[in-house]
């Protein structure tokens, strides 16, 4: 559900599942289930859970990636593509869409879709799996789902990443955490709320004071204080 809210289109849907070892296979079986399993309608339908992407150019753009990720030997889990909704048949539909074995020179890795399609790259262990995360040249947000906290405190010690969650799909803090990426997730040298955006419209005042046990009872003393 992460993947496919707002079809896709928001900064903070995830794109990429990094499948781990063993755990690719049923994990790619469970996406696919819930991904087959999502209504696409009419935004105003009460039962939609996904409605269509916001343009014709949109997409174009998105069933071009997915379409140059298979032909590049990605394996179409599901596909999305040709979804079309009844009554509303010249919507700009694009179904959830799964893409498995998908490489990390691909086009569906190294640029945001922004759109309902999760891409899966497989690794063999979580040493591989934050050396993809840390080479990617953007640090928006990630997460790791596991049961190891060994793994979990590695893994959030390692990755350069702004935003990080540990079993939370989406590591989206509340407001008085700052929000925000990490290299180029991020623009400027302060995150957009939180002690840093604070910071961003605070001037620092610095004031020294001391108050020494007064040593005359009347008159002014010009000693060099020693204490």
């Amino acid at each position: 559900a992460a993947a496919f809210g707002s079809a896709g289109e928001r900064c903070m849907a995830i794109s990429v599942a990094v499948a781990v070892g063993d755990a690719a296979d049923l994990l790619v079986k469970k996406v696919e289930e819930r991904a087959l399993a999502v209504k696409v309608r009419n935004g105003t339908a009460p039962d939609a859970e996904m409605g269509p992407v916001i343009t014709p150019a949109s997409k174009e753009r998105i069933v071009r990636i997915v379409t140059e990720a298979e032909a590049a030997g990605a394996a179409m889990v599901v596909d999305g593509r040709d979804l079309v909704v009844p009554g509303h048949e010249e919507g700009f539909w694009v179904g959830p869409t799964v893409l498995d074995h998908v490489k990390a020179e691909m086009t569906a890795y190294t640029e945001e879709i922004f759109g309902p399609v999760l891409v899966v790259v497989r690794v063999e262990d979580l040493d591989e799996g934050i050396k993809l995360i840390n080479s990617n040249p953007y640090g928006n947000g990630t997460a790791i789902f596991t049961s190891s906290g060994a793994n979990a405190r590695k893994f959030q010690r390692s990755v350069s990443v702004g935003m990080i969650g540990i079993n939370v799909p989406l590591p989206v803090p509340v407001a008085y955490h700052s929000f925000g990426g990490w290299k180029a997730s991020m623009f400027g040298d302060k995150h957009m709320y939180g002690p840093e955006g604070v910071s961003f419209y605070t001037r620092g005042k610095v004031v020294t004071s001391r108050w020494p046990e007064p040593t005359h009872a009347s008159g002014a003393s010009y000693n060099f204080p020693s204490n």
